[in-house]
């Protein structure tokens, strides 16, 4: 997954990183020094945040980060180094050089160019607009709830990456994404509520949108009710059905399957999910689209099930080679100081026809799952959260919220079991998903 690095007030264009000459300096002297290939990948970001606290602009910030990472090989053996902010060419090739003594000789992968230049992405945004943003959102949430206390962040964040090496590639572009994240805090005798919500976006933030999702979980939850228990159907939505796409992502991983942990190992050609579900990368979609991944390969669009029939893996170059598939432009480094490996650029679960409200209306006698406390299930599928927002449905009716509630099951039998998908689909990070309804799981939890 590309890590989002940090916006500014001067403008920063991936033609200054590629103007910048230490990546050929680096380059030239590792080949000089007995490396037989070599890699830099260089990151540059600016960011100014926003922040609200206690429903005023408390302060805002200006970070600023610069780094490198220099990979090469000698004798077949890799070693990688990272440095921050100016850097001595001559100290890191020295380092990575030292460092390779200790690996085992490996495969180079690297790619030759495919296109020197990329368009930027996004377009930035003045710091005073992303002030309104914030206080308009407030605004419109205590003009309807005014004992409800928020906090909140906004920013643009603008992030050059440039990725140069011994083969010829010289890949860069500029990525300028806007995000925001509120959460309303409502205190009612002993009983303490918090919804939270946020956007990822290019171009335009939309804080009355965001307000109103922020208010119309405040009305859900006006009352406390006593949750179901036993197997009943779960809806969750598009903010909270990430939890189900995680453990996804994982059985599609390349290097996942090569160790055989992925349950959907033997699986190509054969259903794994249910019919409705169609699961699918796009470079060209949403505010998490890139160009290229972090080897310098184009990224591409990739169905990875159709109609629940599960048709490709995801992988880096190294995986694809070992898989016999070749790399699908999906190779990433978790940091700065890591090597590249299978990862997602964004993920989109294709919605269905079917409207919120009326999901809801499906359900006789449900659950809502909106926010969840602690982290979803591993790749075997199995998992147990705390229900940190959820409410209860009768009757097509929200009748409350639920608390000291449990949701426990598996993903894979869950997906199986789709019963419905809405039309809302919505950016969570970098997986866009509707809201769904699934059968399956077992709810448990404590009567009021």
């Amino acid at each position: 997954m590309r890590f989002k690095i940090h916006n500014s007030l001067r403008v920063m264009g991936s033609e200054n990183l590629s103007q910048d000459t230490l990546a050929e300096q680096l380059l030239e002297l590792a080949i000089k020094s007995g490396a037989e290939a070599a890699e830099v990948y260089q990151s540059r970001s600016l960011s100014r945040p926003v922040f609200f606290e206690a429903n005023r602009l408390k302060q805002l910030e200006t970070n600023q980060s610069e780094g490198t990472a220099l990979r090469l090989w000698r004798n077949g053996r890799p070693g990688l180094t990272v440095a921050y902010g100016s850097v001595l060419a001559e100290v890191m090739v020295e380092k990575a050089l030292a460092l390779s003594h200790l690996n085992e000789p490996e495969t180079v992968e690297l790619g030759s160019n495919f296109q020197p230049s990329y368009p930027d992405l996004g377009e930035s945004v003045p710091i005073e607009i992303l002030v309104d943003w914030g206080k308009e959102a407030i605004a419109l949430i205590r003009d309807v709830y005014p004992d409800v206390v928020c906090n909140g962040d906004w920013e643009c964040d603008i992030e050059t990456t440039r990725i140069v090496n011994t083969k010829g590639l010289d890949c860069y572009y500029t990525d300028t994404t806007l995000n925001c994240y509120v959460s309303a805090e409502w205190v009612r005798g002993d009983d303490f509520l918090s919804v939270a919500d946020g956007q990822t976006k290019r171009g335009e933030l939309h804080p009355e949108r965001l307000a109103n999702q922020i208010l119309q979980r405040l009305i859900w939850a006006r009352e406390n009710v006593s949750p179901p228990t036993g197997r009943v159907p779960i809806l969750f939505t598009s903010k909270a059905a990430d939890m189900l796409w995680g453990t996804v992502q994982a059985a599609l991983n390349g290097k996942q399957v090569l160790e055989i942990s992925s349950p959907w190992a033997e699986r190509l050609g054969n259903p794994v999910v249910a019919p409705s579900l169609t699961l699918y990368q796009d470079p060209e979609a949403g505010p998490y689209s890139c160009p290229f991944d972090d080897e310098g390969t184009p990224t591409q669009s990739l169905v990875f099930i159709q109609n629940g029939i599960l048709q490709h893996f995801y992988g880096d170059r190294t995986t694809g080679r070992q898989l016999g598939t070749d790399t699908t432009g999906n190779g990433f480094r978790p940091g700065l100081g890591s090597y590249p490996t299978p990862g997602l650029f964004n993920f989109l679960i294709q919605p269905g026809s079917t409207s919120l409200p009326d999901l809801i209306q499906q359900l006789d006698d449900g659950l809502i799952v909106d926010q969840m406390l602690g982290d979803g299930g591993s790749i075997s599928g199995d998992f147990s959260i705390n229900v940190d927002l959820g409410y209860r449905v009768q009757n097509g009716q929200v009748i409350g919220r639920v608390k000291d509630t449990m949701v426990a099951g598996n993903v894979y039998t869950a997906l199986k079991q789709v019963v419905a998908l809405g039309n809302d689909g919505d950016w969570n990070g970098s997986c866009y998903t509707p809201s769904l309804i699934v059968e399956g799981l077992s709810t448990t939890g404590r009567s009021n």
